[in-house]
């Protein structure tokens, strides 16, 4: 398969989706609507709900049909860009090539968009009016996966202990919490709910689960050494800040090369994971597992 066109064209769909579910920028009150629009529509890969709708067909599931449930992940993952950025988190100036939202806004309208954001996204997601085909209960189970992987026993537990290790010695252990809380529970999250939403089976569900830890360990460890390697222009955000703000990653505790080994050990243990689906479905997902692993090639 053409993995840059199957990419190109979901990020297509979702981008379009997106257009359509978020209020327009002259909606009152006018600047929040227009910071949002700014943060969401700027660009981004969309990995994510792209993983939701991959997963989803994966499992027999039409994943047109659970379009907008993917685009409440981008929401999601947006608004943590929004915060992440802000001077009390990383104190990022740049995000996907253009000013961050707190730079254009000012910090309280870039954490009330982040909020808007968060908060859309479950109005988005649990719109019944959105998912005639789905029983209330699947709905309901993937969107308990989703608020799990964004909040305390995700998203924010991971970066609490970012915060609050930086510049401290860490362990291999401490280090695998971080990432996996911080960034590869939104991952797997999405997956598994693109699985839930397919009702998948429990074999189906466990598959897709080994696939979604693996590949969002190794999502993390490709940030870790992109902020050491890659360039501002590549990346469309600022680089070197880890090791400014000294933070627990993979090349600062193994090295470079070890982090690049265990990146591919990751990718090779998710297509594994995938061994039990027919291979040409599965071939989607195996293809972006490499593609994640790749970026710093």
């Amino acid at each position: 398969m053409d993995l840059k066109k199957f990419l190109n064209d979901r990020k297509k769909l979702i981008d379009e989706t997106l257009e359509k579910i978020i209020p327009p920028e002259n909606t009152f009150p006018p600047n929040i609507h227009k910071a949002i629009r700014y943060s969401l529509l700027g660009g981004g890969k969309r990995i994510r709900p792209i993983l939701t709708l991959s997963a989803h067909e994966l499992v027999g599931g039409d994943y047109k049909s659970i379009l907008p449930f993917a685009c409440g992940i981008e929401l999601i993952h947006t608004y943590s860009l929004i915060h992440d950025d802000l001077p009390a988190m990383d104190n990022s100036d740049l995000r996907r090539g253009k000013p961050s939202t707190h730079k254009v806004f000012g910090e309280a309208i870039a954490i009330l968009a982040g909020d808007a954001l968060l908060t859309l996204a479950f109005q988005i997601m649990t719109d019944l009016n959105l998912f005639n085909d789905y029983k209330p209960i699947t709905i309901l189970k993937a969107v308990h996966i989703i608020a799990k992987a964004a909040g305390l026993e995700g998203m924010i537990g991971g970066q609490t202990v970012d915060i609050e290790t930086q510049g401290d010695a860490f362990d291999l252990p401490l280090l695998e919490y971080i990432h996996t809380h911080k960034t590869g529970a939104l991952i797997l999250g999405a997956i598994k709910a693109g699985a839930i939403l397919g009702d998948a089976g429990e074999e189906e569900l466990a598959a897709l689960t080994k696939y979604g830890e693996t590949v969002g360990l190794t999502f993390q460890i490709i940030d870790d050494i992109l902020d050491i390697e890659g360039t501002k222009k590549a990346l469309g955000k600022s680089t070197g800040l880890d090791m400014v703000q000294d933070k627990a990653t993979y090349p600062r505790l193994l090295g470079l090369e070890a982090a690049r080994k265990r990146a591919k050990e990751l990718t090779e243990q998710a297509e594994r994971a995938l061994d039990i689906f027919n291979h040409q479905k599965a071939e989607p997902l195996k293809q972006i597992a490499r593609y994640i692993c790749e970026r710093i090639q």
